[in-house]
C-alpha cells in the first residue's frame, strides 16, 4: 500500500495547526483572539453529534447483548472502577500537593482578593443541590429533549431504556435495531467529516488561548501549573500504566493509538471534541460495543481522573498561598467532598473551576474568592484536565471489556501492533487472573 503523504495525516495537521496558532497568539494578539469562533465553531460541531452517536451506540450494543443481568454487570463493574481510579486521582493531588506545596511562599491576604472575577462560578455551584439535583438532571424532560439539550447523561439514560426495551421484544424489535444500526454509521461518517476539520478547530482555539491570556501570564503560577502537570503525567504513567499492563495491554501503544484524539483534546481544551471518535476506535480496538456505550458517556460524568486530582491540588494550593492551615479532618472531608462534587462534571472547559468553587464552599476555611489567583491560568490546565480524562475513560473501557471476557485480544494485538511473543502471553493468561487484577 501506498503511503500516504505526511500532511495528509491528520495528528500531523492538528499538530502543525497547533504550533502555528502559538505562534500566532504570541506575535499577533490582537489578531489571533478575533480567531476564537473558529475553535468554538469546531466544538459545536462535535457537540451536535455527541448525543446521536451515544444514543445509537448504547441502543444497538444493549439490544445486542440480549441479557438484562450482563447490562446491569456491565454497568456496575464499571461504577466500580470509576470509584477506584477517581479516589486514587484525588489522593494523588492530595500527596503532590503536600510534597511539592505549589502556594508555599505566595503569602496572599485573603482580604485584598476581588472576588467579583469568580463570583459568577460561585454562582453556578452554589445552585447545586446535591445528588437529588443530579439525578433530576439525569431525568430528561422529554425523550427528544434529551437529544437536544447536549448532555451526556439524559442520552444515556433514554439510551439505556431504549435498548433495553429492543432487548425484551426480541426478534420482534429486529428491523428497529437494524434501523438504528444504519443510523450509527451515517452518524459516524458525519464524525469524519467533521473530524476533518480538526485543524481548523485547533488553530483558532490555539490562538485565542494564546493571545488572550500570554504565555508571559504563565510565569507567576509556573510551580503550580509544572505540579499539575507532572502529577497527571505520573497518575497516567504509573497508576494507569499498571492497570494497562495488568490488564495485558501497552499504555504507551495506546496512547499512539488515539494520539489523533489526544491532539484535537490538546488543541480544544475539551475532551468532548473527541470523544466520537473515541468511542470508534475502542471498538476497533477489540471492546464490544455494549461496554464502550455504557463505559464511555458515563465515565465522562463519573470517571474524570484529570479533573480529580487538579481539585484536590488546587484547594491545598490556595490554603498554602493564603497560609491557610487545613486540619487532617478538613483535608479527609475535602477528599470526601470532592468525590461528590467531581461527578457530573463534564470534560467542557470551564467546568473543573465550577466544581473547585462547589468543593470550596464546603471547606470555608479557605476563601471562595482566593480562586481569582488561578483565574488566569485556568485555561492551560483545561488542556492537562482533558487529556487525562480521555486517557483514563479509554482505559477504563478496555479493563471492564476484559473483565467481562468481551476484549477481542486479537484486535487489540492487531490494533495497538503488540509483538508476537506478547500477544501469545496474554491469550495463555487464565481469565481468573485478569478479573483479579481489574478489581484490585
Amino acid at each position: 500500500m501506498k503511503r500516504k503523504p505526511f500532511y495528509k495525516i491528520l495528528y500531523m495537521q492538528v499538530l502543525f495547526a497547533i504550533v502555528a496558532g502559538v505562534l500566532l497568539g504570541h506575535f499577533a494578539p490582537q489578531e489571533a483572539v478575533t480567531l476564537k469562533p473558529l475553535g468554538d465553531m469546531f466544538i459545536k460541531l462535535v457537540r451536535m453529534i455527541i448525543g446521536p452517536v451515544i444514543f445509537c451506540t448504547v441502543v444497538t450494543g444493549i439490544a445486542g447483548m440480549q441479557d438484562m443481568k450482563k447490562v446491569g454487570r456491565v454497568g456496575g463493574k464499571a461504577l466500580l472502577y470509576f470509584e477506584v481510579a477517581s479516589t486514587l486521582a484525588l489522593g494523588i493531588g492530595l500527596v503532590a500537593a503536600h510534597v511539592l506545596k505549589p502556594g508555599a511562599g505566595f503569602n496572599v491576604d485573603p482580604s485584598t482578593l476581588d472576588a467579583k472575577a469568580v463570583s459568577g462560578y460561585a454562582a453556578q455551584a452554589a445552585h447545586g443541590d446535591g445528588i437529588v439535583a443530579f439525578i433530576m438532571h439525569a431525568i430528561p424532560d422529554t425523550f427528544v429533549g434529551a437529544l437536544t439539550q447536549g448532555d451526556m447523561l439524559p442520552v444515556l439514560v433514554i439510551a439505556m431504556l431504549f435498548g433495553s426495551a429492543l432487548a425484551l421484544l426480541g426478534d420482534t424489535a429486529a428491523p428497529v435495531t437494524n434501523l438504528v444500526e444504519t443510523l450509527s454509521k451515517a452518524f459516524f461518517r458525519i464524525v469524519h467529516m467533521i473530524t476533518s476539520l480538526a485543524p481548523i478547530g485547533a488553530f483558532g482555539a490555539m490562538a485565542f488561548t494564546i493571545g488572550r491570556y500570554g504565555i508571559v501570564s504563565l510565569l507567576p503560577m509556573l510551580k503550580l501549573i509544572g505540579t499539575f502537570y507532572l502529577t497527571a503525567i505520573l497518575f497516567v504513567a504509573i497508576v494507569l500504566g499498571v492497570i494497562a499492563r495488568l490488564c495485558g495491554f501497552s499504555l504507551w501503544r495506546f496512547l499512539l493509538y488515539i494520539r489523533d484524539e489526544l491532539l484535537i483534546v490538546l488543541g480544544t481544551s475539551t475532551s468532548e471534541a473527541a470523544l466520537p471518535q473515541l468511542m470508534e476506535k475502542l471498538e476497533r480496538l477489540g471492546c464490544p460495543r455494549g461496554v464502550v456505550g455504557l463505559v464511555v458517556p458515563t465515565g465522562y460524568s463519573f470517571n474524570l481522573d484529570g479533573t480529580n486530582i487538579y481539585m484536590t491540588l488546587a484547594v491545598l494550593f490556595l490554603a498554602q498561598a493564603t497560609n491557610t492551615h487545613l486540619t487532617i479532618t478538613q483535608e479527609i472531608t475535602l477528599l470526601l467532598v470532592t468525590m461528590l462534587t467531581s461527578k457530573g462534571s463534564t470534560g467542557v472547559t470551564g467546568a473543573g473551576f465550577i466544581t473547585l468553587a462547589a468543593s470550596l464552599s464546603v471547606v470555608p476555611t479557605v476563601p471562595v474568592a482566593a480562586m481569582v489567583l488561578i483565574l488566569g491560568i485556568d485555561r492551560f490546565m483545561s488542556e492537562c484536565r482533558a487529556l487525562t480524562n480521555i486517557v483514563g475513560n479509554g482505559v477504563a473501557s478496555i479493563v471492564v471489556s476484559a473483565w467481562e471476557g468481551g476484549l477481542d485480544r486479537d484486535a487489540l494485538r492487531n490494533a495497538l501492533r503488540t509483538p508476537v511473543s506478547e500477544s501469545k502471553r496474554l491469550r495463555s493468561t487464565p481469565p481468573a487472573v485478569v478479573e483479579t487484577a481489574d478489581t484490585e
